[in-house]
């Protein structure tokens, strides 16, 4: 067999010297692998959180978004409804259905005005409210408190509970 000259790896113990050369390269270097560090030691969210939950990287701040073409604003919408019994059963975050009964020289008629409208509030009553009613607060669509405003001045209304 041949005889080889000895291998030799260049730059090994010059390394040192080429790094002060290089100082730009070693420096993004150094802070490439330092911005590395700090998102993989970054905040964590406890093991039994949800996916969708768990921290990876910079937090994302919530922004409302702007009301799009479909999108539906609640209003609140005070109601009096015809029977005062019934509006002490209620209480916030209820599901109600209001009905609007019209009197016709040919009978009556009853109209569902509003589906699964959400309580949001239930004043207290007076002592001279008793005959004429008791008011209820609704979160409804903006289309259905004008309905009901209108209807309330017409009409009796009532609720049933979903």
């Amino acid at each position: 067999m041949p005889q080889f000259a000895p291998v030799r790896i260049r730059g090994g113990r010059y390394l040192p010297g080429r790094l002060v050369r290089h100082r730009r390269r070693a420096l993004a270097a150094g802070l490439a692998v330092t911005a590395a560090a700090l998102v993989a030691a970054g905040p964590r969210a406890p093991a039994d959180a949800p996916r969708d939950e768990q921290a990876r990287g910079h937090p994302v701040a919530d922004r409302p978004r702007p009301p799009g073409p479909r999108a539906v604003q609640q209003v609140s919408a005070p109601v009096r409804i015809a029977d005062a019994a019934t509006v002490r059963l209620l209480g916030p975050g209820d599901r109600v259905d209001v009905v609007a009964a019209h009197e016709t020289a040919t009978g009556g008629r009853a109209e569902v005005l509003a589906r699964g409208a959400r309580v949001a509030e239930v004043p207290e009553p007076l002592d001279d409210e008793v005959e004429s009613g008791a008011l209820v607060v609704l979160s409804v669509p903006r289309s259905t408190a004008t309905r009901l405003a209108g209807a309330g001045a017409m009409a009796r209304l009532a609720v049933t509970l979903c």
